[in-house]
């Protein structure tokens, strides 16, 4: 008899694309990316029958009546498949070559201002099981970068999607992208985005920012249908906090309890690495408005003082945007 096989997550491989169609895979992921925790769970709500037979048992059938899935997956802060999630989550990409180069793009990400952002398939190798599939329809519903001492700056992507659909095997290719570590991130603030460039920056020790946009899963308007018609977005939001030594009031402190709005630039940049002539690959993010929403300075006698701030990024009018995230790479159009 022989011993049945395992399976282990480190020989799932995961994939993405861009969807052509709404709705439609493609043939296979554009990026291979590894990820280290979480993937797609199957989701499904039924509809139980607990009309009265003349008898005390609690139903008599059970009828499916949706499926999807969803799942959160842990991926690293990477400078090419990663402009595949800000897509999703905000909406529009204007790419243009970086200044100085003919082979580098920057590529810009806003907020689309209308509810269907577009869609991104998602792809699962698992040779245990012998069967791969493609989950098409994919939106990003919330992405977390988390940054700190000693690690890779990593992402949670909160994904929502149809049901799986069996497909034949895929022959995953995975490709190795440029990372970032904290050594590479610079933090800047000022009273307005045309103030960053200029400003001194702030040393911190970690740093996480949440963005999400709230999907509904329109489903109860479409009859005749197992699965969501689509998924509608509704507002975007953005948060997160930041960790400092504490070096003076005037850093944080003094700005949160006058509720004084800042603009803020996040900027991962990789100079280890030479992209075309001189670019390097980056992800620089810019929030035009942001209000430090709580203040926290816990004091130890023998510990180093750390002030925490909690932030939340507004629609800045006189900027006409929230957030700005430009990702430098070799990448020409997604």
């Amino acid at each position: 008899m022989s011993t049945p096989t395992k399976g282990i997550g480190r020989l799932v491989q995961f994939g993405i694309a861009k969807e052509a169609t709404r709705g439609t895979s493609p043939a296979a992921p554009t990026y291979y990316v590894p990820w280290s925790d979480g993937l797609l769970e199957e989701k499904f709500e039924n509809v139980v029958d607990t009309e009265s037979y003349g008898i005390v048992e609690d139903s008599a059938n059970i009828s499916r009546a949706l499926n999807y899935a969803e799942g959160t997956i842990k991926v690293p802060v990477t400078d090419q498949s990663f402009g595949l999630w800000l897509l999703s989550l905000l909406g529009v990409d204007t790419p243009a070559l970086h200044s100085g180069e003919t082979t580098v793009y920057d590529h810009v990400f806003t907020v689309l201002e209308g509810s269907l952002t577009p869609t991104l398939s998602a792809f699962i190798h698992d040779p245990i099981a012998a069967q791969d599939y493609a989950h098409a329809n994919g939106v990003v519903k919330k992405l977390s970068i988390d940054a700190a001492l000693k690690k890779y700056a990593e992402a949670s992507i909160d994904l929502l999607t149809m049901k799986g659909v069996q497909i034949t095997s895929l022959t995953p290719s995975q490709s190795q992208e440029n990372r970032f570590v904290p050594q590479m991130i610079t933090f800047k603030q000022a009273s307005n985005i045309a103030g960053l460039s200029s400003a001194t920056p702030i040393q911190i020790k970690s740093l996480k920012i949440d963005a999400e946009r709230n999907y509904a899963q329109d489903d109860n308007a479409v009859f005749g249908l197992d699965h969501p018609a689509d998924f509608v977005g509704k507002e975007v939001k953005i948060t997160g906090s930041i960790e400092a030594i504490m070096r003076g009031e005037s850093d944080f402190k003094t700005i949160a309890l006058a509720n004084t709005p800042q603009a803020v630039l996040i900027d991962l940049k990789n100079t280890s690495v030479t992209l075309g002539t001189a670019a390097n690959p980056e992800l620089q993010i810019e929030l035009a408005k942001v209000f430090y929403t709580d203040y926290s300075l816990p004091r130890k006698v023998k510990d180093l003082v750390y002030q925490t701030v909690k932030f939340e990024a507004v629609y800045s009018i006189t900027d006409a945007l929230m957030a700005k995230i430009t990702n430098t790479n070799v990448v020409a159009s997604y």
